[in-house]
């Protein structure tokens, strides 16, 4: 549900840059006091623009993060907690798989990471394109503004990415396929999409099936039917109802059941 005094809403990419960018993100607090909210694992890096007070992270570690005008996190791995104070406004870019590889020449190798991306390149130039963007008042000029603004480091992707990148059966290790059609070794496949996404194919593969079970209990929920949670389980192709209970507290620290009644209790409010 939106709140009155806070903002937010997805961007979509123009084609052109559709297999770099998944979308935009823009959140705004114009209320009298900080707002926190959860952003749940997307297992992509980010790159965030704080404009106001310095907005603020928390890890389930309990490690606090702090964004003065930008910094690049990822991949998402876990849910956590961010903060914006009075009057602040965050615009945040997510990469697409390793799209973030071909911008910067590298992946953030520690998960919990957060630097600024002026570190990332040879030349400092994400915080003259933060002053740059502060001065600009609508949303969509600043995207098109860093669009522009990356062009010239995008870097093109390889024939191993694209195959990892696009592949799509589920019942097929990646791995082993991208290997046999390019003549390479399974251990070569693994370190490329280890060094250039920042995250194995055993990881991915746990997330989309735990992302897939999200989706199938909000389709539920939207359409106000009981959530049968063995049919979850065969949908997803979980061993049991033990492993899509580790899932869940793996990547949002909330049971099923405790993920089921707080969605239930955002879209069916109580009266007061």
């Amino acid at each position: 549900m939106q709140e009155p005094e806070y903002n937010n809403f997805k961007i979509s990419v123009p084609h052109e840059f559709e297999n770099i960018f998944s979308h935009f993100y823009f959140a705004e607090n114009t209320s009298g006091h900080p707002i926190t909210k959860t952003l749940l694992p997307t297992y992509q890096t980010i790159l965030l623009f704080c404009f106001g007070e310095r907005a603020s992270m928390t890890t389930k570690e309990n490690t606090t993060i702090t964004v003065d005008k930008c910094l690049v996190f990822g991949p998402i791995r876990h849910s956590f907690e961010y903060t914006l104070p009075v009057k602040t406004s965050i615009l945040v870019a997510n990469f697409k798989d390793d799209a973030f590889f071909r911008f910067f020449g590298q992946v953030i190798v520690d998960q919990h990471s957060a630097i600024n991306p002026d570190e990332l390149l040879a030349e400092n130039c994400f915080t003259d394109l933060w002053y740059r963007l502060s001065n600009i008042n609508s949303t969509k000029a600043q995207i098109d503004h860093i669009l522009e603004f990356c062009r010239p480091y995008l870097q093109n992707q390889d024939s191993t990415s694209q195959l990892l990148s696009h592949f799509k059966n589920e019942n097929i290790n990646p791995i082993k396929a991208i290997a046999e059609k390019t003549n390479q070794s399974e251990r070569t496949i693994q370190l490329k999409q280890k060094e250039q996404f920042g995250y194995s194919s055993k990881e991915i593969n746990r997330y989309n099936r735990f992302s897939k079970a999200i989706q199938l209990i909000e389709k539920e929920i939207e359409n106000q039917n009981k959530v049968e949670w063995f049919s979850i389980i065969d949908q997803c192709n979980y061993y049991d109802q033990s492993q899509l209970i580790h899932d869940f507290k793996h990547f949002i620290h909330l049971s099923p059941s405790q993920y089921l009644k707080f969605q239930q209790d955002i879209c069916n409010p109580k009266s007061e």
